[in-house]
């Protein structure tokens, strides 16, 4: 028998239209839970499939760095330990946060390469562990990844600035933003609005300024200076420019502007140039097109080619000459560039056999070279700390034989400490007894972010009236600098003063006299920079 139903919907339906409309959000948040992308690790987070943000843990990023971060966040822990709980018997150590703000995270386009992501880190965690080993306060190296292109930057800005409220264990500064784009200076301008002392190790764009940004690297107007002196002792040649096109490289466009006013009317460079498309950037055309570049340097017979671009590009210019019929090679030529260091890419056994088959020489100024670790008496005094820590950090991290050449480690490393001693030293001013006193105040006094830019500024080249004197520098791997010339009233804006830059020729030229090292901003003092012992050689 069969019930008629007067309404078409009994309780059964209703309840079943109820049911079953919970049911499937149920069964969709269910489904969402297990198939969502899982959150970054920590604590990091997702933007456009990037993890950006600022932590002292483990995290997602290259593979060959992973060992790397590991041992950073081992260390870290290591740190906080020592603060929160200590041994028994042992007194709790203060400590303070550097952040190491750069890509984690790599691609061919990306403004640092995978074995320079490398190196910069080695070089931080080697200048952590020895400012760890000492007394005074200890350092958490917090890792900040702000997207391989430094486009993420705002989220990590607004999350370093909530750590400077610490006041048991603050944010000492920021370290890192490695390549002069328009990101880095958005970025750089940013941390200082918030008044955070920021370096960047291996930024080298002149225009690159603002208050509260250090560079531990000279700029492209100080390294051309060095070129400067360089081609002053070996004679005048017939130039060629090769620059990068890319409107929007900050550094490329800095560097070809200032070697058409240093070197443009002496060496023809209006008459003679090429641009090419670099392969740092967003895709814009195929990049390393050097064809049209080799030609007119072969056919106008120029022996000087200044390089306006980034290293990464230079391998395939050198390649592109060596295959060029039109070249004449009887004639030496010589290509100038500026740099941190030497790439490995640079002198590989390939490219090596090809400088000297086409008679070509590399000649680099730059703020590190080989030669201070392959000749010790060249060295400079910092040198030899670092290297005690980072060579034991080589073989576990597979690190490599030319691991120091492109000067990424040493810069990062010196980047760290310039940062560590600026907080080392406004800690012990802070702490110092007072009022007749034999006691250090209980609880310790914590310096600001602001007593540590304060520190740094004050680290000063004094002319004495009878020499330089060094007051408050850093004594670092790569010299030792510091930031302000008392004897002359125009500003550096916080690039290093005396710090030696070498010039490097590669392959070597056999029976060269080295030269004396340049100093940036010697010539604004009566008397030489303090001695050093780069000022040996180059």
């Amino acid at each position: 028998m069969f019930l008629s139903r007067r309404n078409g919907f009994g309780p059964l339906d209703k309840a079943i239209a109820v049911l079953v409309p919970l049911v499937l959000i149920a069964v969709g948040v269910v489904v969402y839970l297990a198939t969502r992308p899982e959150d970054c690790a920590g604590g990091l987070a997702k933007r456009d499939g990037q993890c950006v943000g600022v932590t002292d843990s483990a995290f997602d990023a290259n593979d060959d760095i992973k060992g790397l971060i590991r041992a950073v966040a081992d260390e870290n822990t290591r740190v906080e330990k020592a603060w929160e709980s200590p041994k028994k018997g042992q007194t709790r150590i203060p400590y303070g946060r550097i952040a190491l703000m750069m890509p984690f995270t790599s691609d061919d386009s990306s403004a640092m390469t995978a074995p320079m992501i490398r190196r910069a880190l080695a070089g931080a965690h080697a200048a952590q562990l020895r400012a760890n080993s000492g007394g005074g306060p200890h350092y958490q190296l917090l890792m900040a990844p702000d997207g391989k292109d430094l486009d993420k930057w705002q989220p990590v800005v607004d999350d370093l600035e909530d750590l400077t409220d610490d006041r048991e264990s603050p944010l000492v500064g920021v370290m890192g933003l490695p390549s002069s784009t328009p990101e880095t200076r958005d970025a750089m301008r940013a941390l200082s609005d918030r008044r955070i002392a920021t370096v960047g190790p291996v930024i080298t764009s002149a225009d690159m300024n603002a208050p509260y940004f250090f560079k531990t690297s000279p700029n492209n107007d100080l390294l051309a200076d060095a070129l400067g002196q360089y081609l002053k002792n070996r004679g005048a040649g017939k130039g060629f420019l090769v620059f990068d096109s890319r409107p929007d490289d900050v550094y490329s466009r800095n560097l070809q502007k200032l070697i058409e006013k240093k070197f443009g009317a002496k060496y023809g460079l209006r008459k003679r140039s090429a641009s090419f498309l670099g392969s740092t950037g967003p895709d814009a055309g195929i990049p390393q097109r050097f064809q049209s570049a080799a030609q007119k340097i072969c056919v106008t017979d120029s022996d000087t080619v200044f390089f306006a671009g980034r290293d990464q590009d230079l391998p395939a210019l050198v390649k592109r000459l060596s295959q060029e019929p039109s070249c004449d090679r009887s004639s030496t030529v010589r290509i100038l560039k500026v740099g941190i260091g030497l790439d490995p890419t640079l002198t590989t056994p390939e490219l090596t056999q090809m400088l000297r088959d086409t008679k070509t020489t590399m000649v680099a100024a730059a703020s590190v070279t080989s030669e201070w670790w392959r000749n010790k008496s060249t060295a400079p005094d910092g040198l030899g700390g670092f290297l005690s820590v980072f060579d034991k950090l080589k073989k576990p991290h597979g690190l490599g034989e030319k691991s120091l050449d492109d000067g990424y480690a040493i810069m990062y490393h010196d980047a760290f400490m310039l940062l560590a001693n600026a907080f080392d030293r406004s800690y012990s001013e802070a702490n110092e007894p007072t009022g007749g006193s034999t006691r250090t105040p209980d609880p310790a006094r914590t310096p600001t972010k602001d007593d540590v830019y304060n520190t740094l500024i004050d680290a000063s080249i004094v002319d004495t009236g009878d020499s330089t004197r060094c007051i408050g520098c850093l004594q670092g791997a790569a010299g030792t600098y510091g930031f302000e010339k008392s004897s002359d009233t125009d500003d550096t804006d916080q690039w290093p003063v005396c710090k030696p830059v070498p010039v490097i020729e590669y392959p070597a030229v056999p029976g060269r006299k080295a030269q004396d090292t340049f100093r940036t901003f010697e010539k604004t003092f009566k008397h030489p920079c303090p001695d050093d012992v780069t000022r040996g050689g180059s």
